[in-house]
């Protein structure tokens, strides 16, 4: 979608911003016993009371508010009676719409203890998106922020997940460019205009660079059941640079970090 209108703008900045609420509220709850299905309720709640549907029921039908990805499940985690433990991964992925307009945003989470490598994936998944954040200027090609997240992947001895991707959004929850790959794929790439609107979405991986569908017609994992990081944003590419639709307002979850 390309964005060309005050009135429009402000409605994905309101959609932008009900997704950021459920995220961090889901995230400040994410602690030892609580079960995945009872964070889901809280993002349920959150944008049931600010009038949002949430996009994986009403779009696909998906048994869950939110996608909540433990471990080695990537994405689309199915919310359930697991319990939170010490040391899992979470992964909280939140989309929604109103009023015709679409918002997406994810981060990922480490339950103390946690590990050196952990650590430094969860820091290279939130550098990468903002790397990749930063491209997304008019005039660029939509391969260059994959390429951003691809190098500061592969400096730090990571890999990215190539059929996983970010992508436009707005009118609907997968707009167009219909790909913003991990990696610089230049078949298919775009030239950014100002307007366009971008889940811009990173997915960090230990080793492995794809991923496949389980049994359940809906959980993702690696082969080797690797651990992968993924951020993610809303923005809308203006001349001034990107427009964070999705930032929280009293958390830290994705203030930039320091190399």
């Amino acid at each position: 979608m390309i964005v060309t209108t005050k009135e429009d703008l402000e409605s994905l900045k309101e959609i932008g911003h009900i997704c950021a609420l459920a995220r961090d509220e889901m995230a400040k709850a994410t602690k030892v016993g609580i079960t995945t299905l009872e964070l889901d309720m809280i993002g349920k709640k959150i944008l049931e009371d600010h009038g949002a549907m949430s996009a994986p029921i009403g779009e696909y039908d998906f048994p869950g508010y939110t996608c909540i990805s433990i471990n080695d499940v990537v994405a689309h985690g199915i919310p359930s009676e697991y319990k939170i433990k010490e040391g899992d991964k979470v992964n909280i992925d939140v989309s929604a719409s109103k009023n015709g307009f679409f918002g997406d945003t994810g981060l990922t989470l480490n339950v103390p203890p946690t590990t050196e490598k952990q650590d430094l994936l969860k820091k290279v998944a939130k550098e990468a998106m903002y790397k990749s954040i930063e491209k997304a200027v008019p005039g660029t090609m939509s391969n260059n922020l994959g390429r951003a997240i691809f190098n500061e992947s592969r400096k730090h001895g990571f890999n990215v997940i190539r059929n996983l991707t970010g992508h436009g959004v707005g009118k609907s929850l997968h707009d167009n460019p219909e790909n913003i790959f991990n990696y610089n794929e230049r078949r298919g790439a775009v030239l950014l205009k100002e307007g366009h609107v971008l889940a811009i979405e990173t997915f960090i991986s230990e080793k492995d660079d794809y991923v496949e569908e389980y049994e359940d017609g809906w959980t993702l994992k690696t082969p080797n059941l690797n651990h992968v990081y993924q951020f993610e944003h809303t923005v809308v590419v203006t001349s001034d640079g990107s427009l964070i639709l999705t930032l929280g307002e009293e958390d830290d979850f994705f203030d930039p970090v320091e190399d």
